[in-house]
């Protein structure tokens, strides 16, 4: 498996965990879905973003991850690229109460599952792909990213 992590011009890079981070969550992804390839993720900004979710999916704003599977066959190990918006994430973590760092994990894994096929579209569906999330990012140490935070 290897990844390649781009970031694009305007994102404040030194904000961006090592590649190496990445890695690591693709990989127990991949690992949990029983799948490899190689993974380029980019880290896009709000216009970027904007721009992206508009022409793929005619939804005109930003959004935290798209998953772009590679059309080739699985001999070629490709699995796709996902690209990210930083402010999407940052925003996201303060409002939900996550480091920054846990959210950006679930992210990279909810993107993965996407890339190898999962969908979230009926409710079935949501739960099977949610559980999988939740087991990935638990050998991480992080909560369950699903729950509500509690007030204080």
């Amino acid at each position: 498996m290897t990844i390649e992590l781009i970031v694009a011009d305007g994102v404040p890079s030194e904000d961006i965990p090592e590649e190496s981070l990445f890695a690591r969550w693709v990989t127990i992804a991949q690992a949990a879905l029983a799948v490899e390839g190689e993974v380029c993720i980019q880290i896009v900004s709000s216009n970027e973003s904007q721009a992206l979710n508009r022409d793929y999916r005619s939804k005109d704003y930003p959004t935290n991850v798209l998953s772009f599977p590679a059309d080739l066959p699985v001999e070629f190990g490709v699995m796709g690229d996902l690209a990210i918006c930083w402010d999407v994430v940052l925003r996201e973590a303060a409002e939900q109460s996550k480091t920054v760092n846990d959210h950006l994990a679930h992210m990279v894994v909810h993107g993965v599952l996407h890339l190898a096929g999962l969908d979230h579209l009926e409710d079935e569906q949501a739960e099977a792909m949610e559980q999988i999330e939740r087991d990935v990012l638990a050998q991480f140490d992080i909560a369950d990213p699903y729950l509500t935070p509690k007030g204080d």
